[in-house]
C-alpha cells in the first residue's frame, strides 16, 4: 500500500508539474495560483486512488503503470472538493496551512477548484489505458460527480435545519461515501472489465464502507485532534452541519442538555464551548452510538470480503483498507 501511495505521488507530480509550467507559461502573475495548487494536492493518505487500483485488480487485471495514473486523477478530484468545501464552510486551515481562500480570497479559490476538477477529467483520460476501457468508466465518472455535488448540495440545504438522521445519513452516502470508497471502486472495475459478480461484491463492500469513513470523520471533525486532522474542531460545530453525531445527540440528550447545545450552537462556539458541546454528546450516547455504526458497517464490508472469490491479493488490500477507513473512530 505504501508503494502505491509513493506511484500515486509520482504520478500526480509529474502530470501536476507539467500543467503547472503550462500555465505559468501564459502569464508570471499566475506564479501564486501554481503555489497553491501545489499546496492543495499535498499530503493525504491517497484512498481514493487505492480504491480505484483494487477495484480493478479485483476484477482480475495485473499491476500496471495506466491504471495508476487513472487512479491518481481521483486525487485531482478530491483535492477540488476540499478547495471548495473549504470555502463553503470557511475553514481557515487545511493540514495545517491556510486554505485556499484564506490565501488568495473566494474567488481564486473557486477558480483553483475548478482547474483541478478540469485536470482530473485530462490526467484520467491521458493515463495511458485504451480508449475502450476509459470509454467503459465514463458513465461511472459521471455519477461520481453527480453525487459529490448533489451531497454538498443536499448539506448546505440541510445546515441550521432541524435534525434528521435519514437526512443526515444521505449525505453521508452522497457527499464522502460514494466519491471516496463506492465510485473509485467501480470506476477502477469498469474500467477492467469485471463481471456483473465482481460489481455486485465491490458495491455490497463500498457502499457500507463509504458510509462509516464519513461517520469516522465525523467523530473526527468534533472529536479529533487537530494536529492530525489538519483542521479546527471548531469548523463543523460553528457551521452546524448536518452529521449524524449532532442528529442522534439532539435526539437522545436530555432536555437540559438539549436546551443548553441549542444555545452554544446559537453562535459560533468557543473552545470551551466545543469542550461542553463534546460532553453533551458523550452523556447522550450519541458518540457510542456512531462508533457503533461504524462498526456495522465496517463489518458489512469486510462480510462482503469473506464472501467474494477474489484473488488473496485483492482480498488482502480491501481488508486492510477497511481497518484504515475506520481507524481511531
Amino acid at each position: 500500500m505504501s508503494d502505491l501511495r509513493l506511484r500515486v505521488d509520482r504520478a500526480l507530480e509529474q502530470f501536476v508539474e507539467a500543467e503547472i509550467a503550462e500555465l505559468s507559461a501564459l502569464d508570471a502573475e499566475l506564479a501564486p495560483i501554481a503555489d497553491q495548487v501545489r499546496v492543495s494536492i499535498a499530503g493525504g493518505k491517497r484512498i481514493r486512488p487505492a480504491f480505484c487500483y483494487w477495484g480493478w485488480r479485483a476484477a482480475g487485471r495485473p499491476d500496471t503503470d495506466a491504471v495508476v495514473r487513472a487512479a491518481a486523477a481521483l486525487e485531482l478530484v478530491h483535492a477540488a472538493a476540499i478547495v471548495h468545501d473549504d470555502l463553503i464552510d470557511r475553514s481557515p486551515l487545511r493540514r495545517g496551512r491556510p486554505t485556499a481562500h484564506e490565501k488568495l480570497g473566494d474567488a481564486l479559490a473557486v477558480m483553483i477548484g475548478d482547474l483541478l476538477m478540469a485536470w482530473a477529467g485530462q490526467l484520467f483520460h491521458t493515463s495511458g489505458l485504451p480508449l475502450t476501457f476509459l470509454a467503459r468508466a465514463v458513465p461511472s465518472w459521471t455519477m461520481l460527480g453527480r453525487e459529490l455535488v448533489a451531497g454538498e448540495c443536499l448539506e448546505i440545504l440541510s445546515t441550521g435545519g432541524a435534525p434528521d438522521l435519514a437526512r443526515s445519513l444521505t449525505i453521508v452516502r452522497f457527499k464522502t461515501g460514494s466519491y471516496t470508497v463506492e465510485r473509485p471502486l467501480q470506476i477502477g472495475a469498469v474500467l477492467a472489465g469485471a463481471n456483473p459478480a465482481t460489481l455486485n461484491t465491490l458495491a455490497a463492500y463500498g457502499r457500507p464502507l463509504g458510509e462509516a469513513f464519513q461517520l469516522r470523520d465525523d467523530l473526527w471533525g468534533v472529536f479529533g485532534d487537530p494536529e492530525r486532522t489538519g483542521k479546527s474542531v471548531l469548523d463543523d460545530l460553528t457551521g452546524r452541519k448536518p452529521t449524524a453525531l449532532l442528529a442522534l445527540t439532539l435526539d437522545r440528550a436530555s432536555e437540559p442538555d438539549r436546551r443548553r447545545l441549542h444555545d452554544l450552537l446559537g453562535g459560533p462556539p468557543t473552545p470551551a464551548d466545543a469542550a461542553e458541546i463534546r460532553d453533551i454528546m458523550q452523556r447522550s450516547g450519541a458518540v457510542t452510538h456512531v462508533r457503533q455504526m461504524i462498526d456495522e458497517r465496517a463489518q458489512a464490508a469486510q462480510a462482503a470480503v469473506d464472501k467474494a472469490r477474489l484473488t488473496p491479493d485483492a482480498a488482502e488490500a480491501l481488508t486492510r483498507l477497511i481497518r484504515e477507513v475506520v481507524a481511531d473512530a
